[in-house]
């Protein structure tokens, strides 16, 4: 689901020029390697893993950006689901640097929700609040988080990236406590294999207590992807400002983010007729289009014969709801 960049990813860019531009590359460059070598593990931490001022600048340099699309993406669906509600009130669990309240912000600009970001890494809340400094509103708290966690009531639940540094128990612990304070949660996850598995967990946590799923899912059954054999999980655009490119090694002006994400809700939803799970194929006079329904998933091929629902076709992407919605 490539959903496009709007003024808070550019203000979110200029607040990280600030901060980045005074760790020396050297500083920077040895503290990503350590982060990619955590991200690459399996193992769950018990300690937070941005320890100081250099891994948290490092860690908004490398992953912010992204991190923030993958949110964004994951929050727009859910909007689309609801296009009436507005989250009033809004809890980051292990929010850190604070993206996807970022993403939050963004998509509700017309009414941002009063926000707490809570995490246990004091260096990653402090740089929060100074990215944050005149353009976000929201209380940032040193929370561990974990199974003495507890939280206030509240519209909206944001867990972005934060289950794979978890025990199974704190994961458990964690959806349960969103799921009992919130109207609204959303868990987005790197989209790998073990970070579907992840999501799923949580979906299915989700759909016990009481909640619909809203995206990306058409429906609150069982997924029908057969456990080994696939896993469920969209893209996002990355822009890479000069500054991305040169702490991330990279040339392109641009990278995709995968991830995977579960919204679900307790109040009433429109989810998806089904939606798009791959990336569409384009070839001479047709489009194929990889989808996940009611019924499970499926194959269609759109051609010129179709009329307005090919251009249509043409024009639809990765995560999109299919078809689309008619005026």
């Amino acid at each position: 689901m490539n959903v496009g960049s709007t003024a808070s990813a550019e203000s979110l860019r200029a607040a990280l020029a600030g901060v980045v531009g005074g760790l020396p590359p050297s500083q920077a460059a040895r503290a990503v390697e350590r982060l990619i070598a955590h991200y690459r593990g399996t193992t769950p931490t018990d300690a937070p893993v941005l320890r100081d001022r250099s891994d948290v600048v490092a860690y908004a340099a490398y992953r912010m950006p992204a991190t923030f699309e993958a949110a964004r993406g994951a929050l727009a669906a859910l909007r689309d689901a609801a296009p009436d509600w507005v989250p009033a009130t809004h809890t980051d669990v292990g929010g850190g640097t604070g993206a996807a309240t970022w993403a939050v912000v963004d998509l509700w600009d017309g009414a941002v929700p009063r926000t707490r970001v809570l995490d246990w890494a004091e260096p990653a809340l402090t740089l929060g609040r100074e990215l944050a400094a005149g353009v976000l509103d929201a209380d940032w708290r040193r929370e561990r988080v974990g199974t003495a966690l507890r939280l206030d009531e509240t519209d909206l639940v944001t867990v972005s990236y934060v289950l794979k540094e978890l025990t199974e128990k704190d994961r458990a612990t964690l959806v349960a406590e969103a799921a009992r304070v919130a109207r609204a949660v959303v868990v987005v996850e790197p989209g790998t294999p073990d970070g579907y598995e992840r999501i799923i967990a949580a979906r299915s946590a989700l759909v016990e207590a009481g909640f619909t799923v809203a995206a990306p899912c058409p429906h609150s059954g069982a997924c029908p992807i057969v456990p080994g054999t696939d896993w469920c999980h969209f893209s996002a655009r990355v822009s890479r400002s000069s500054l991305h490119r040169q702490v991330k090694g990279g040339s392109l002006p641009y990278e995709d983010e995968k991830y995977a994400y579960v919204a679900a809700t307790r109040f009433p939803v429109t989810p998806a007729s089904s939606r798009i799970t791959r990336r569409p194929q384009i070839r001479k006079g047709q489009v194929l289009l990889e989808l996940c329904g009611p019924d499970g998933l499926s194959r269609e091929t759109v051609t010129k014969r179709h009329g307005p629902l090919y251009k249509e076709a043409r024009d639809a992407d990765w995560g999109d709801p299919w078809p689309p919605e008619t005026e």
